[in-house]
């Protein structure tokens, strides 16, 4: 995982993209000008930069410069701004900014972004003689999982879990109110994919298709253990 610099003048734009960084497994470093900017960049030497571009003191294109001209660009920067333009796209890239999101930031973009952002900066090393060829894009959790749903008598079997997860089958009681049989079914379907995903509520937003607070609340009434899928403290 790596070390990533936000800045933004906006309270909260930085504790929304820090919550979703942080629960990707990121370490997130804070800056609401470039003043603050310049000290976090010195301390801790960020794997990757999202610059805000308007900003009340010095803005973000003039940062950019700043750092490149004095060979201080040493790691990625992605752009940010509510108002640009393609000129100012282009005007950023042109300074040595790596990639530009458009306000409001989507989860997905954001996400995509800062991948490829440390894909393309990190340093690949050589596959071992003789091993497979291997997509680095590819997340190795995101591999397809074998689903099998075969009805027998009034039990219905799930899918096999990851190890590190719940128990390797599941099976639920039929003959019961619908409720309470939906209610089983949907406890387990979440801890199977808070389990699969290492406990990213980001991640099991997204792969779900509901949104984090409905999830949030969701969880809640389901009464699902959050505490045992935390990974390294946070969600």
């Amino acid at each position: 995982m790596a070390t990533i610099l936000v800045v933004d003048d906006e309270l909260g734009i930085r504790a929304l993209l820090s919550e979703i960084l942080t629960d990707e497994g990121h370490t997130v470093e804070l800056a609401e000008n470039a003043a603050q900017a310049r000290a976090q960049r010195e301390k801790g030497r960020p794997d990757l930069v999202l610059l805000d571009i308007w900003m009340p003191d010095v803005d973000g294109i003039t940062l950019l410069k700043e750092w490149g001209s004095s060979g201080q660009l040493s790691m990625p920067v992605i752009m940010m701004s509510g108002h640009g333009t393609i000129d100012t796209a282009v005007e950023a890239t042109k300074f040595g900014a790596i990639a530009f999101l458009e306000k409001p930031i989507t989860l997905q973009k954001l996400l995509r972004a800062v991948e490829q952002a440390l894909v393309k900066t990190a340093p690949r090393p050589a596959p071992p003689l003789g091993a497979a060829n291997h997509n680095p894009y590819v997340r190795p959790e995101m591999n397809a999982m074998p689903m099998s749903l075969p009805v027998s008598g009034n039990s219905l079997p799930l899918a096999t879990l990851p190890p590190a997860g719940l128990a390797s089958e599941q099976s639920f009681e039929l003959d019961r109110p619908l409720r309470e049989a939906r209610d089983a079914f949907e406890k387990s379907y979440f801890e199977f994919h808070l389990a699969k995903e290492n406990g990213s509520m980001t991640r099991v937003a997204e792969k779900t298709g509901l949104e984090r607070t409905h999830l949030y609340r969701k969880l809640k009434q389901l009464g699902v253990d959050l505490s045992r899928n935390k990974r390294g403290g946070g969600l």
